[in-house]
């Protein structure tokens, strides 16, 4: 193979032994697979599989086949059906637990649990809860209770006790003297400062007061002063939900100097792996996560539009139409006080700007009540299109079924009552993308990252358009195959091949 279309034609063939071999008449190189030719050879790369992409001792670790996560999208959009398809596929999945009730959550983990006995490449997620300290302990204490293998930690600004609890219970030393973990932490950050409190061991002031409490032994607690918090750290870069924006390019690589540093210090046995998330829907975006050094990767927004994704067809539909720029930052309902952003689809919908006239006004005024009567019937006839009264009411009914203490705050704090007002909007507008509420649709708050548009442009007019073809495994598998070709296109271009930029372009075709 000489010719470019040639070569290109030869680089999606990443299973075979590839040489690069000159041409004694032109002078140029060229490329023959399979067996080795006879003759002088430049190089020699060995077969290319997308199991090899990543670190191996992420698979080894995880009993999984391919160094890949679907992660948790909160509000169970990331759905047990989708968490049991991964593990099917020998991959790993995390169930979407942030933002739902204890009876929701203790409802998937107990379905896992039954449909996935002997089982351990699953996961749920513990989302930080600043605003709900009682209920991120209850929730940390239901994985424990159950069992589950995997525990995807997120939005954690500082450590706290449940999340120390599910790093620190169950630790023991094996008969070499190894310390064991009974279940596997992935810590998701986007700060240094924050991945440095996961790669560090359990603070001791927290592992105390879990001695005191009884909700770990000495040993558990002394063993945790030994190894990190979490052993995989998923680096989040510019995604949907809640991010800072980074891109994967700066962030990524300052984590991995950052590990190596931590390692030094605290003397572990073993390397924490370093994943890659944010921005990751094209094969170039995932192989370009695994040549920056991530032992994995894990994708989100592009696993809404999946068969198994737990969003309204509506709002599957409206993910579908988006382009990389069709994204905005707004309030997040979870830390709407702390005046914290996610990222969510700007096309489409006007969530974004009326979540940002509740902030703004929040941030201006002390209470409801000192509201200017025209601010007042704007937000009421354009964005809560309620009455404040009736969203009060609706609002005080769901916070006395899942915590009361709230309530109390609320008459005392008519800030906070007002907040929770807001919050009102805030939370609902993910379930109406949730259930397809059409009579809310211009309100539908949908977590999206660039990556989506990404998504959208590589699988247009392939296999992958389909709706009904997007299964989560088949994405994940697109990804994977085409990492792996764009690998190799790199690899052969770095010989001095003639690569042109269709060599680079993997189209998605249904994959077993």
């Amino acid at each position: 193979m000489f010719t470019a279309e040639e070569i290109a034609a030869g680089v999606r063939r990443v299973r075979e032994h590839a040489h690069i071999v000159a041409d004694t008449a032109g002078g140029g190189l060229g490329l023959v697979l399979g067996p080795r030719p006879a003759g002088g050879i430049v190089g020699t790369l060995p077969p290319l599989y997308p199991e090899w992409l990543g670190g191996r001792t992420f698979c080894e670790a995880h009993g999984v086949r391919f160094p890949y996560v679907a992660g948790e999208m909160a509000n169970g959009i990331a759905t047990t059906r989708m968490v049991m398809a991964m593990a099917g596929a020998e991959m790993l999945g995390f169930f979407g637990a942030g933002g739902l009730g204890l009876p929701q959550i203790e409802s998937a983990v107990r379905e896992l649990v039954t449909e996935l006995t002997g089982v351990s490449n699953w996961g749920v997620n513990l989302i930080h809860s600043p605003s709900e300290a009682e209920l991120e302990y209850r929730v940390a204490k239901l994985l424990l209770h159950y069992g589950v293998p995997c525990i995807s930690v997120s939005a954690f600004m500082e450590l706290t006790p449940a999340v120390v609890l599910c790093s620190a219970s169950g630790l023991r030393r094996d008969g070499e003297g190894r310390i064991v973990r009974r279940r596997r932490i992935l810590a998701k950050i986007s700060r240094p400062e924050t991945a440095e409190r996961f790669l560090s061991p359990a603070p001791q002031s927290l592992l105390r007061r879990l001695v005191e409490l009884g909700e770990l032994t000495a040993e558990e607690a002394e063993l945790a002063a030994r190894v990190p918090m979490a052993e995989d750290i998923t680096v989040e870069s510019d995604s949907g939900g809640h991010t800072d924006n980074r891109p994967l390019g700066s962030l990524l690589p300052r984590i991995l100097l950052l590990r190596d540093e931590l390692t030094r210090r605290f003397g572990y046995a073993r390397k924490v792996r370093i994943g890659a998330a944010g921005g990751l829907g094209t094969p170039t975006g995932v192989a370009a996560a695994f040549a920056l050094g991530a032992d994995y990767v894990v994708t989100g927004s592009v696993n809404q539009v999946a068969t198994e994704a737990g969003i309204s067809e509506e709002a599957k539909a409206m993910l579908a139409e988006a382009d990389i720029a069709d994204v905005v930052m707004a309030p997040a309902a979870d830390m709407f006080e702390m005046g914290i952003k996610l990222q969510v689809l700007r096309r489409g919908t006007m969530f974004a700007p009326r979540a940002g006239q509740l902030y703004e006004a929040y941030q201006v005024h002390a209470s409801l009540e000192e509201l200017p009567t025209a601010l007042r019937t704007k937000l009421e006839r354009e964005v809560l299109r309620a009455p404040i009264e009736e969203v009060w009411a609706a609002t005080r009914q769901f916070w006395q079924q899942r915590d009361p203490a709230e309530l109390a705050r609320a008459e005392a704090d008519p800030k906070h009552r007002m907040a929770l007002v807001f919050r009102w909007y805030l939370g609902n507008s993910n379930r109406w993308a949730i259930s397809g509420d059409s009579a809310r649709r211009t309100d539908y708050q949908i977590w999206c990252g660039p990556a989506m548009g990404a998504f959208n442009r590589w699988t247009a007019g392939s296999f992958l358009a389909e709706p009904t073809n997007r299964s989560v495994v088949q994405i994940a598998l697109n990804l994977l195959e085409g990492a792996a070709v764009v690998t190799r296109a790199h690899q052969l271009r770095t010989y001095g091949l003639p690569i042109t930029a269709s060599a680079f372009h993997f189209t998605p075709r249904r994959l077993a």
